[in-house]
């Protein structure tokens, strides 16, 4: 596993071991960092259940100006802490060692508004999708513009509505998908 683009162009991160974190593919990356190639410079980033933070740490590398990292496993966070300090990143990555779930209240609470929103939970917690969108639909984390993308199995799709998010596109490769969803103007305040 290595960074695609940018300025940490082919430098290798680390993995937790086994089989517990599925990181984001190199070709499903590069397929995400197309999209979103207009939106990165200067912007500002949630990477859930970020694992390894190979995605966080691609829009890093692409430009973005700071990343906020949430992770709970142990594996995971050894990993990802690895990661961003053999890139001398401290300043522009913040890493959240809790559940979404609490993290994402504390985010809010702190002020933290973001541009992108990724989410990659375990495939198995298919609850996991919906009880994020729930909260990032209604809370005040997302810039009106934002946009939260989300990958699952092509298996499982979480679901196109949820209350100001909606799905608008969906890119599927091998067994992944990710689903693009922005806030719905209609349901906007």
């Amino acid at each position: 596993m290595r960074i695609i683009a940018g300025r940490f162009r082919s430098r290798p991160l680390v993995a937790p071991p086994g089989m517990d974190t599925r990181p984001t593919s190199d070709r499903l990356r590069e397929t995400l960092f197309n999209v979103l190639a207009p939106r990165i410079e200067g912007s500002v980033w949630l990477d859930l259940y970020a694992g390894s933070g190979a995605v966080g740490l691609e829009a890093l590398s692409r430009g973005a100006a700071h990343v906020y990292f949430v992770e709970s496993a142990r594996a995971a966070l050894t990993a990802l802490k690895k990661n961003i300090a053999s890139l001398g990143i401290d300043e522009q990555a913040e890493v959240h060692s809790s559940e979404v779930a609490k993290a994402l209240p504390a985010l809010q609470a702190s002020g933290v508004r973001c541009k992108v929103c990724f989410l990659d939970p375990p495939y198995r917690l298919q609850g996991a999708y919906a009880r994020t969108l729930e909260f990032l639909a209604g809370s005040t984390l997302l810039a009106p513009d934002a946009i939260v993308v989300a990958e699952h199995d092509k298996h499982f799709s979480p679901a196109a509505n949820v209350g100001a998010l909606q799905r608008y596109r969906e890119l599927k490769q091998g067994d992944a998908v990710l689903s693009f969803y922005a806030l719905n103007p209609l349901h906007s305040e």
